[in-house]
């Protein structure tokens, strides 16, 4: 078989380890996908054609939308008949040499379930709270004992091994077990962004451009950085961020709303150019009537059009007894409701929130937004490393980010990046 494999120095690198527990920590930009692939495939070829590879991803759409494509890609450039099943999401191959591929999330690790791998692949394992990480780990560590009766060693690697692929996400798992307590077997390479020379000039920049100065060493440099430490909303500065901006007559105005019975949360916006600024604030309100009773008295009955961003959730809750769901209400009322099938990510969220701080596209008017203000102001994180819910914080700020998460969400610049080395 002929084989060509892409790999930048640090991929290659990492190829070439030949230890129980090897993990690959990188920033973006840097080819995680590209080499567990990579690494995938050449172990199946270690292991034959009753090997089977397990490849996690922490979520079911990342397995259909990101990993299942690009297996099959590598596997056509490899000149390798499959096919791939997706009711079983695994990939069987017709081939003497290379075995199948069993595709698993991690969002449920009890599921991690009747079937043995001879090798294993773990995508962004750093992305689950620390808990489920290490549940995570001993399931794919438990399943992976497969000896396949067509294994030939042709590397120094032991029979079993697991590798990890991921973004650094502060001093998680991935810290913790490869740094703090490592043990035998755990070997680690860590790549920059700026080690891959084949990325488009601007892609650095344009990463800079979109995520908080907090993220960067994490994000570019593939450093272990302290995310989880100070306040959540660490970009707010009262001086800098300053408004007197008000409610003019007939202007749009956006709101954000947060769900809670007896803590309905609203934060009111208005636009200046691209700027937006925070000028009202509902706080406590009962239900979802309640705050639709509260808009429309004070502002859609003054002739303004109400634009408001939700809590993804309120489709498929009420926040009292009626039949229909809080957002459902919302639209009834007649305001316009812009919010997408589900919310992101949290830490998505505050990093859009903080970016969005940091450039002053956000502003406040801590006068008419005192709540608002203090809480930005005063969230921090909890043990577990993420926004503390018990602090009484958590409600007036996540009304304050649906709005921005959904006009200036992170988006990571997509690449492809041709890379070559013969094996």
């Amino acid at each position: 078989m002929q084989i060509s494999i892409k790999a930048t120095e640090p991929q290659a690198a990492f190829l070439g380890m030949h230890c129980k527990f090897p993990a690959f920590v990188a920033g973006f930009g840097t080819g995680k996908s590209e080499v567990m692939c990579n690494s995938a495939l050449l172990d199946s070829l270690e292991g034959g054609a009753s090997s089977m590879i397990a490849m996690y991803e922490p979520t079911y759409d990342l397995v259909r939308l990101i990993l299942a494509p690009r297996m099959e890609e590598k596997l056509q450039e490899w000149g390798v008949r499959y096919k791939y099943n997706k009711s079983d999401n695994i990939i069987y191959t017709s081939n003497r040499q290379l075995g199948d591929f069993v595709l698993r999330t991690l969002d449920n690790p009890a599921r991690i379930v009747g079937y043995e791998s001879f090798r294993a692949k773990v995508d962004e394992l750093d992305t689950l709270k620390m808990p489920h990480a290490q549940e995570a780990w001993n399931k794919i560590i438990a399943r992976n004992r497969q000896i396949p009766d067509t294994y030939i060693a042709t590397s120094p690697k032991p029979v079993n091994t697991v590798s990890v692929f991921t973004t650094p996400e502060g001093f998680r798992f991935v810290h913790d077990r490869w740094v703090v307590n490592k043990k035998p077997g755990y070997e680690m390479i860590q790549a920059s962004t700026l080690s891959n020379p084949f990325l488009p000039e601007d892609y650095v920049e344009s990463l800079r451009a979109t995520y908080p100065e907090q993220l960067i060493d994490a994000y570019i440099d593939g450093e272990f950085v302290n995310l989880t430490s100070g306040t959540v909303y660490y970009a707010y500065k009262r001086q800098r961020n300053s408004s007197r901006e008000t409610i003019q007559p007939g202007e749009t105005l956006y709101i954000g709303q947060d769900f809670n019975v007896g803590k309905m949360a609203s934060t009111v916006y208005v636009q200046r150019g691209r700027v937006w600024h925070a000028v009202a604030e509902l706080k406590e309100m009962f239900d979802t009537p309640d705050v639709i009773r509260a808009i429309t008295e004070r502002w859609k009955s003054q002739g303004h059009h109400i634009v408001i961003y939700p809590d993804a959730s309120g489709k498929n809750r009420k926040s009292n007894n009626a039949s229909t769901s809080d957002i459902a209400q919302l639209q009834q009322a007649g305001f316009e409701v812009r919010a997408k099938p589900s919310n992101p990510a949290v830490k998505d969220r505050v990093s859009a929130m903080n970016k969005a701080l940091e450039s002053c596209m956000v502003m406040v008017n801590e006068q008419a937004c005192p709540d608002t203000a203090r809480c930005l102001e005063q969230q921090a994180y909890d043990k577990n490393g993420e926004p503390d819910k018990g602090s009484g914080s958590d409600h007036q700020n996540d009304a304050t980010t649906y709005p921005i998460a959904y006009e200036m969400p992170v988006v990571k610049p997509v690449i492809n990046i041709p890379v070559r080395f013969a094996l």
